[in-house]
């Protein structure tokens, strides 16, 4: 258990502007990691495992992609008592992202939005941060590293970028994501439609079978979505996904819909909407997707989870793990703990 509680740390972030509290929380960790200070903030990992992807994750519960884009505080997050980590969104090259002020606070709805745009130090020193890290995968916590595209690639290049990112990344991941649906991104999430996501995913599938084939080690490749899909959307990824042999989903990234946070300051501000007000719309698309999809194919449920009951909704919807993140910012660390003992089998 951490020996600060977050309610005494909240007030202090909270008095400051959202990037900037965000940094500096991630600025700490990464110093204080894997040192005496890191009981700070630690916290129960509960063992409840689980093989999904043919991996065996220690429990369901996982910190999603954004928080750590630089992959800089692997150890210091999974100290929460996480099951598994995603870290990234990263690009081949770095990049600044979107002009500031990018990250906005809606505490009455316990909801983000940003639109950072996938600001990043490129792949080379995401590499070098991930080899950095070593307590969390040798406690057996699992690794993922999700992937996108430069702002400056055109879309009709993304394969390219992607493809960098496959194999730089290949060799340190547990697991990857392929994020093709962040808002943030001009035209990304063109890649969800039919014929552009079966194409970028079969050029993708080839690549990890060559990889995989050459290296020995098998590496389960998830792709992310959108919440904002229509059912019939769904159905055609779903699809897409099955054909090209994509290992799983990760269901949902943030969301562009307001109706949830009408009225609130700062709702109008544009880019992708998280926390509780994503809830829903993160839950109808993978009851959709479990659906569609065989029996046993891998869901991982992400969007809104700031409660126990909010994580366990994501299992009755068809989820065999759930991510948090917005969750972990309103109710701090000792949400991780909480979610997954009330996940735990008996």
């Amino acid at each position: 258990m951490s020996v600060i509680p977050y309610a005494l740390a909240r007030p202090f972030l909270f008095g400051l502007d959202p990037e900037r509290a965000h940094e500096l929380t991630l600025d700490s960790i990464a110093k204080l990691q894997n040192t005496p200070l890191q009981c700070l903030w630690s916290g129960e990992r509960v063992s409840d495992a689980v093989t999904v992807a043919g991996l065996r994750f220690p429990n369901r519960v996982g910190l999603a992609a954004g928080l750590d884009k630089n992959g800089r505080c692997i150890d210091g997050l999974g100290a929460m008592g996480f099951g598994f980590i995603e870290v990234g969104t990263v690009t081949p090259k770095g990049q600044p992202g979107n002009d500031k002020p990018r990250m906005f606070r809606l505490p009455e709805a316990k909801a983000l939005i940003n639109r950072l745009g996938f600001n990043n130090e490129g792949l080379d020193s995401f590499i070098a941060n991930v080899k950095r890290a070593y307590r969390f995968r040798a406690a057996g916590g699992i690794l993922g590293l999700n992937i996108g595209k430069n702002a400056a690639t055109p879309i009709e290049n993304a394969v390219d970028d992607y493809l960098i990112g496959l194999e730089g990344v290949f060799p340190h991941a547990d697991y990857i994501t392929i994020n093709i649906s962040s808002p943030n991104t001009k035209n990304l999430r063109a890649l969800q439609s039919d014929e552009a996501l079966d194409a970028l995913l079969s050029r993708l599938q080839q690549r990890k079978l060559q990889l995989e084939s050459q290296t020995g080690r098998r590496v389960p490749m998830f792709v992310k979505i959108s919440p904002d899909l229509e059912e019939a959307q769904v159905g055609v990824i779903a699809q897409t996904l099955k054909v090209n042999g994509i290992d799983g989903v990760i269901a949902t990234n943030t969301t562009i819909a307001r109706d949830k946070v009408q009225g609130l300051a700062h709702a109008d501000e544009a880019g992708g909407l998280s926390g509780a007000p994503v809830f829903e719309a993160s839950n109808r698309v993978i009851r959709l997707l479990r659906a569609a999809l065989p029996a046993g194919y891998p869901i991982i449920g992400v969007g809104g989870v700031v409660s126990p009951a909010q994580a366990r909704a994501k299992i009755e919807a068809g989820a065999d793990l759930v991510q948090i993140y917005t969750g972990l910012i309103y109710e701090g660390p000792s949400l991780v703990s909480a979610c997954a003992r009330a996940l735990a089998r008996p």
